[in-house]
């Protein structure tokens, strides 16, 4: 009940999440303490334990996927969990409940729970028997999340939130690469990734060429069916965010970016968005300082590297980046000098389950995915006793 094209779900959503099931089912039997040298005669190590009763709220984008990125960690490492779904998007979650259930997982230790953000979501963040609450969304829940966690019983929080990734395009790139790894990273999911290149920065030697480009790419997107195996872009997810992206194109407009392609909505059934290019869009323009998730692609021009640093990191957000260069010290130096959790070179959108996501600033803490996941979902104990008659004396 997404509208994303049923190829991506085949190609992307299903199989990203079996993998991420997988890789820590490797971990559930991985997960041990230290024995820890100290001074005197005494044995000291330590117990990775379960937090406890985990609260997990996810979005509407990748409903499967956000479930899988949540649960896998925290059942791996002994937890359970309540998982509070989107209003928009419960059916997945609902079925993949089903599915743990026929798998063996015992009733109770895996709950899902459909429910409207301001009730269940609430409800979850604030209950004083949640131990921990995980949470995907927007900066601005992101932080009621924090204070309901707070001025209940102090609970962990660990939140992934919005982005405005810049995405970099240098003087010596492939063209026509990045003019195809871009609108990937921009339109991929209907615009609607939290991660998505929404500032989209060319190098002046390049930008005419490039522009000219990448706006014939996303003419040739075809929006339509979502089962259709030739779609490309399905409809938003509700009404909604339809009104939404619309004001933003509107902003781009009356702030006076050019708007080289789309900008539409396509027919009145429906919430279809045509795929939207502007061009020489400034910092200062809101599409190049909020958070859209939408189909809308905003190019900015930069002339030296120590300026689109600069550019790039002027943002409350910090959850991922990309960088397209044929040069290896450029692609180091520009991706040390990034404020984001991740940094794509020469690809983007690369989700393999062994890689840690989260962001820097106000794009949330803690990471999902990999082996700092598991860091989210359990608790260290030490254990310290007196020996006697220690072998080594």
């Amino acid at each position: 009940d997404n509208g994303k094209p049923l190829s991506f779900s085949r190609a992307a959503d299903v199989p990203l999440s079996i993998d991420h099931f997988r890789y820590f089912a490797g971990w559930a039997d991985k997960l041990h303490g230290k024995t820890i040298p100290v001074d005197g005669d005494f044995l000291a190590y330590t117990l990775h334990e379960p937090v406890g009763v985990v609260g997990q709220i996810i979005p509407w984008n990748f409903p499967l996927l956000m479930a899988a990125w949540k649960l896998a960690p925290a059942l791996a490492t002994g937890n359970t969990v309540v998982l509070k779904v989107a209003e928009q998007t419960p059916l997945s979650a609902l079925r993949a409940g089903e599915l743990a259930l026929e798998a063996g997982i015992p009733p109770g230790v895996l709950n899902v729970l459909p429910g409207l953000g301001e009730v269940a979501g609430a409800a979850l963040a604030r209950h004083r028997q949640v131990d921990k609450v995980a949470f995907t969304g927007s900066t601005a829940v992101g932080r009621e999340v924090m204070m309901a966690a707070a001025s209940s019983n102090l609970k962990r929080v660990s939140l992934e939130l919005g982005g405005k990734s810049p995405a970099i395009v240098c003087h010596d790139a492939n063209v026509d690469q990045a003019v195809e790894e871009t609108h990937f990273a921009l339109f991929f999911n209907h615009g609607q990734c939290c991660c998505a290149g929404s500032r989209l920065f060319v190098h002046a030697s390049v930008y005419d060429e490039f522009v000219e480009k990448v706006v014939k790419r996303a003419q040739q997107a075809s929006v339509g069916d979502p089962f259709d195996a030739a779609t490309d872009q399905g409809p938003q997810v509700s009404e909604e965010q339809l009104g939404r992206i619309m004001h933003y194109i509107g902003a781009g407009i009356d702030q006076g970016a050019s708007l080289l392609t789309g900008g539409a909505r396509i027919g009145d059934q429906g919430y279809f968005v045509s795929p939207t290019v502007f061009g020489d869009v400034t910092d200062d323009m809101t599409i190049a300082r909020e958070e859209i998730f939408g189909p809308v692609m905003s190019i900015l021009k930069y002339d030296d590297y120590d300026e689109v640093l600069r550019r790039a990191n002027d943002t409350e957000y910090g959850l991922a980046a990309g960088v397209w260069t044929k040069s290896g010290d450029l692609a180091n130096t520009l991706s040390r000098g990034l404020r984001a959790g991740t940094v794509w070179v020469n690809c983007f959108d690369n989700f393999d389950a062994a890689l840690p996501f989260g962001g820097y600033k106000q794009s949330g803490m803690g990471r999902d995915k990999g082996e700092y996941a598991l860091d989210n979902y359990m608790e260290t104990k030490l254990v310290c006793q007196p020996l006697k008659n220690a072998t080594w004396k």
